[in-house]
């Protein structure tokens, strides 16, 4: 069972506090320190300061880095550390941790043109009926929100951002596509995402776009990064077509 280390503050705050995280015990090799407990586009500070300072203290003694809504999994080199001295050093730099204090309103946006239909997204449907909305009124909804990304997982440059308007909210599908198109657009809960490769899934499937959002022959591998600032861009079927978008419709079974 994994072991708890609470060093000493409540981490129950408002996110404009010094929250004190958790440090769970991930395994002979890594530590997760949880700073908040609900998802917030404003621990978005707190968790991307936490990752530049364990990049910096732990050197090359670090082996991996993974930031996600809530909290940051830290794996480190068990040869060249023991998980105690990495506890301490995680310790030390948990205590002098501040926000990262940049302007979030200055920061760049990264557009994903967005072709909105039924025959790439045939839950839209399923939307309207959830919602009681038009689907004009669910595209702009969806596509005026400018959306932070909060982790990288499921498959390489899956991107869950969040958080999605209330209204838009809508759960997983019971049963989950054996495969979803490269490009999907998406919405599940209050997150929404963009399928980067064909793979199975259970999201909502609103539109596709035509970002190549995971390429090898880029740097950073993946177009979209923690801590980005996104917005969807409606487009039509012409100029989707245009930008290189993929116009093969679904075929449902």
């Amino acid at each position: 069972m994994n072991k708890s280390v609470n060093n000493g503050l409540n981490n129950r705050v408002s996110n404009n506090q010094r929250p004190l995280p958790r440090l769970e015990n991930a395994g002979m090799d890594a530590w997760l320190v949880r700073l908040f407990d609900t998802i917030d586009e404003r621990n978005m500070g707190w968790i991307t300061a936490l990752v530049s300072a364990c990049e910096q203290a732990f050197g090359k003694q670090l082996l991996d880095i993974v930031p996600s809504y809530t909290t940051v999994l830290v794996q480190f080199d068990a040869l060249l550390l023991d998980h105690a001295q990495a506890r301490r050093l995680l310790q030390q730099v948990l205590a002098t941790l501040a926000p990262d204090s940049g302007d979030d309103n200055d920061s760049p946006i990264k557009e994903l043109s967005v072709w909105y239909h039924a025959s790439v997204g045939p839950d839209m449907a399923r939307l309207e009926q959830h919602t009681g909305l038009e689907t004009a009124k669910l595209i702009a909804l969806h596509s005026d929100h400018i959306y932070r990304v909060f982790a990288l997982g499921f498959a390489p440059g899956f991107a869950f951002m969040g958080t999605l308007p209330a209204q838009l909210e809508l759960p997983r599908l019971e049963r989950p596509r054996p495969r979803v198109p490269a490009g999907s657009v998406a919405i599940a809960g209050r997150q929404t995402a963009a399928y980067p490769h064909a793979s199975p899934g259970g999201w909502n499937l609103l539109g596709r776009t035509n970002a190549r959002l995971f390429d090898v022959q880029r740097s950073g591998l993946s177009l979209l990064q923690v801590g980005d600032r996104v917005r969807f861009v409606p487009v039509n079927k012409a100029e989707f077509a245009r930008l290189g978008g993929d116009i093969t419709p679904i075929r449902e079974p």
